[in-house]
């Protein structure tokens, strides 16, 4: 997700600044600012807001809530298809292999799988899936075709992180129940995976363009940090959305010219307010982020 930019001097000029990532790096990140406060946002409707950015060639950071506990809800996609492509890359997996798709498969929010049933699907088309229209049987097919759960959960320490809580499989993951750690991450973990999957070298140029496609390509979320780019940046994201509230959107924000923003936030608990309500806080929360790193 380069964007043009020579993606490792990014890294290593995070890396140098200190934030070379949040848990199990060398280094620890950066001080955030310290003057960086969403509580109002929060009290509009209720609710609790987490949110981290990071201007990428910079290092310059914003958290707020960054090390609390969220639900991640859909989001975790996007890392499920950069396992994919790691598994692709390491010849455990093909890229246009076919699966067949069953009724079995079938869960609720089955946009491209459902009108599949009795048909096979590409390993690929099913990335696709997953990703820009965020569809759960293809997640679901995705992880059980890499070996279940199990090794699901045991791929992001490999990723560096040792925080994210993967418990179970779509839709269970989106009950969002308060003070239940299952299917959490802490939005600065978050922030690291993004900078290290969007600006690290796991993934071959080839496969980085496919799922940055599909990223720029997704259609949910537009009133999320969308809403919140200024005139002419494009946003390469992925939202999620559960029960209790849950509203997410991650991804990195990229200029015409300039440095990619990566950002993270993540809103649960306001059960009252509409969802063009839940959207507005987002997006509320990531423009005073741009702000307050001078990106605005």
């Amino acid at each position: 997700m380069n964007r043009g930019l020579d993606r490792r001097a990014l890294l290593a000029g995070a890396g140098a600044m200190g934030v070379a990532g949040c848990y199990g790096r060398e280094e620890p990140p950066a001080e955030a600012r310290r003057d960086f406060f969403l509580t109002d946002l929060e009290q509009r409707h209720g609710g609790r807001l987490g949110l981290a950015a990071m201007d990428v060639a910079s290092g310059r950071r914003v958290t707020w809530r960054g090390q609390e506990r969220f639900p991640f809800c859909s989001t975790f996609k996007a890392f499920l298809a950069a396992a994919t492509l790691q598994r692709i890359q390491h010849n455990d997996e093909e890229l246009d292999r076919l699966v067949h798709i069953t009724e079995a498969d079938m869960i609720p929010h089955a946009p491209v799988t459902g009108p599949a049933v009795g048909r096979s699907l590409t390993i690929r088309r099913l990335m696709q899936a997953t990703v820009e229209v965020s569809d759960n049987p293809a997640a679901n097919i995705l992880i059980r075709e890499m070996g279940g759960i199990a090794v699901w959960r045991q791929w992001w320490p490999t990723f560096g992180d040792t925080t994210t809580l993967i418990s179970r499989l779509e839709p269970d993951l989106n009950t969002a129940l308060p003070n239940d750690p299952r299917d959490t991450c802490l939005p600065e973990q978050t922030l690291a995976n993004l900078r290290l999957m969007g600006f690290g070298d796991r993934l071959t140029p080839e496969h980085d363009r496919l799922l940055e496609g599909w990223l720029l390509a997704s259609p949910t979320g537009p009133n999320r940090l969308k809403a919140a780019a200024p005139e002419g940046w494009s946003v390469a994201h992925k939202t999620g959305t559960g029960a209790n509230g849950a509203a997410n959107d991650i991804g990195v924000m990229t200029p015409v010219s300039g440095s990619p923003v990566v950002m993270a936030v993540y809103f649960v608990g306001a059960t009252e307010a509409t969802e063009d309500q839940r959207d507005a806080v987002i997006a509320d929360g990531a423009r005073r982020a741009l702000e307050a790193l001078g990106r605005g």
